[in-house]
């Protein structure tokens, strides 16, 4: 993974606690509506609870990704500029901000299937991260204009397509796109090949089951129990999505992520 696209958050001005929301759930402790600062954020844009934030009913903090994004509003499109130095800008650096995420998200899925073995849609893959790429480099006004919902259709029919080259290599993967999971029994089940593109598997039971080559793409994953589970080679898992699961030292993690520190 480019540095460009993994976060940085001693580089960033806090945006994802205060440009989004949140609805008290099991994953925040309390509402928090977009454009208000979250009462844990500090003076230095740290975090008070930054060691606690599970035991302390915020785990869609531990498990929030911007890919990178918050860094580069902060440190290069608004040149150093943030909420609290400007506050009259704040609405512009926290829309900015929202498209720069659905960027930089794309970017690192194109990113991701770029490293798959080589295939035929390698230099369309290619042609789409240089143009998403260009985008990000607009300036503030440009960059909230941008229609990211036009691009991000044919970058999806793409990806799904690299998916199904990559996993026909394993025989009968099962289909399980969007598929309703929640707290399924999956254990020591072979899912190998298998897309779980948008599905939903809060709390299901995924112990020692094979899912080296498939696709995880947005699979909803909290709760989830990975212990055991061979994660080999599965297709674009993100760090959030492990540390929204459960797992241990025998759990098979992809190249490049690491083992949430929970699960120790």
């Amino acid at each position: 993974m480019l540095p460009l696209l993994t976060a940085d958050c001693g580089q960033c001005s806090a945006l994802c606690c205060v440009a989004t929301s949140f609805k008290k759930s099991a994953d925040f402790a309390f509402d928090r509506p977009a454009g208000r600062p979250c009462p844990n954020l500090l003076a230095d844009f740290g975090c008070g609870i930054h060691d606690q934030l599970r035991d302390r009913g915020f785990p869609g903090c531990v498990a929030f990704d911007c890919f990178g994004a918050g860094q580069r509003i902060t440190r290069s499109t608004f040149g150093g500029r943030t909420w609290r130095s400007d506050p009259a800008l704040a609405p512009d650096i926290f829309r900015a901000f929202m498209i720069m995420l659905d960027l930089h998200e794309i970017m690192w899925h194109l990113e991701q299937a770029l490293a798959l073995p080589a295939g035929p849609d390698h230099a369309e893959l290619a042609s789409h991260l240089d143009r998403i790429a260009a985008w990000a480099e607009q300036a503030p006004a440009e960059l909230v204009d941008l229609d990211v919902a036009a691009a991000m259709t044919p970058v999806g029919e793409l990806l799904e397509r690299v998916s199904a080259r990559v996993r026909s290599s394993v025989p009968h993967g099962a289909d399980h796109r969007r598929a309703m999971l929640l707290g399924a029994n999956l254990r020591r089940a072979d899912l190998r090949g298998a897309t779980f593109r948008g599905a939903t598997l809060v709390g299901a039971d995924l112990r020692r089951a094979d899912l080296r080559r498939a696709d995880l793409t947005g699979a909803d994953l909290r709760g989830a129990d990975l212990r055991g589970a061979d994660l080999t080679g599965a297709l674009w898992v993100r760090q959030g999505q492990l540390a929204a699961a459960v797992g241990d030292g025998a759990t098979r993690l992809p190249i490049g992520l690491t083992r949430p520190a929970h699960w120790r």
